[in-house]
């Protein structure tokens, strides 16, 4: 019979060989992660599921993780810092890696320097709005109608935003410069507040997200003049585009995924050929089709030389508008 002291190995090495996977078996795979910058419900953070339960044939589990706060710098960071194995990608976004290396005096990132690009997601076109009731009354039916009224009543036109530094405040000075005309800036505390303000009447136009906007102009509510991109959207083809009348005009709203410097490079084809396959697919394409999005997939080295061209675009913009967050 065994001793107590023989049973109680006995019993151990029994346990031991119990906790050791099987000869042949395979271990699960490790979760992947997508944090995004902004907080769960918006469209970033929706699409991101979408893309999640997407390729989940393809990575295994990935789960979305919400770190919002400091306009995406804050989410942002977190991926620069994340071990560079591929598990942990981030949402760069128009803010976080065209607009906010100028507009914030620090950032805890260096968006040309800190990051891979795996693959642009979407871009969402941008509309320019008019309060419908403000358009009838000024006899404005057109972008041109717009400009030739704006340089017949100097100063009397204003446009709002969601705030100072916003894609909305931004678009609407790149769209002044070009123009030749003056509007003075409302910003509001958000971009809620900035189509209300419209659709009281407190100001005449403004930038909106394409499916913001759409609603109120289907209802007859908002005037849709132009959108932002250099072809119409799909989603409204009888609006114009603003590069019609003037040529060049481009600033629309898009993200993508990113992962840490320094991750392998057959990791990020990895992702790459797993995320764009996704975004390809019908049922991807018609679940962002409900978000007014345009999937965009590309290679790697297409997304980075995209966001490099964004941050050019932006530092010219951003310092002509004079906007700053310290």
């Amino acid at each position: 019979m065994l001793n107590r002291r023989q049973l109680i190995t006995s019993l151990a090495l029994s346990a031991t060989v119990l906790a050791l996977p099987a000869p042949g078996l395979a271990q699960p795979a490790p979760t992947t992660r997508i944090v995004v910058p902004f907080a769960a419900g918006g469209p970033i953070d929706v699409t991101a599921r979408i893309l999640a339960e997407a390729v989940k044939g393809t990575l295994g589990t990935v789960i979305v993780e919400n770190r919002p706060g400091a306009g995406g710098n804050i989410g942002v960071g977190a991926v620069a810092k994340a071990a560079p194995d591929g598990l942990t990608l981030g949402i760069a976004t128009t803010a976080s890696h065209g607009i906010n290396p100028w507009l914030f005096s620090k950032l805890p990132y260096d968006p040309a320097k800190d990051f891979a690009a795996v693959t642009q997601m979407l871009r969402v076109p941008n509309v320019l709005v008019m309060n419908a009731d403000a358009a009838q009354r000024l006899n404005i039916n057109s972008l041109a109608d717009l400009i030739t009224y704006a340089k017949a009543n100097p100063a009397k036109l204003n446009y709002g935003s969601g705030g100072t530094g916003s894609a909305g405040h931004l678009a609407g000075e790149m769209f002044k410069n070009q123009a030749g005309i003056f509007a003075l800036h409302i910003p509001y505390n958000g971009g809620n507040p900035a189509q209300l303000g419209l659709l009281s009447g407190q100001v005449d136009f403004n930038f909106d997200n394409l499916a913001t906007a759409a609603p109120n102009i289907r209802s007859g509510k908002l005037k849709a003049l132009a959108v932002t991109t250099t072809q119409r959207a799909a989603a409204m083809p009888d609006v114009p585009a603003i590069s019609d009348t003037l040529p060049g005009f481009e600033i629309d709203t898009w993200w993508g995924l990113v992962v840490p410097a320094g991750t392998p490079v057959e990791t990020v084809r990895k992702l790459n050929a797993a995320f764009t396959e996704a975004l390809r697919s019908p049922e991807v394409k018609a679940r962002f089709a409900t978000l007014m999005a345009e999937p965009a997939p590309s290679t790697p080295e297409q997304f980075d030389a995209f966001m490099a061209r964004e941050r050019t675009k932006y530092e010219r913009v951003v310092k002509l508008s004079g906007a700053k967050v310290d």
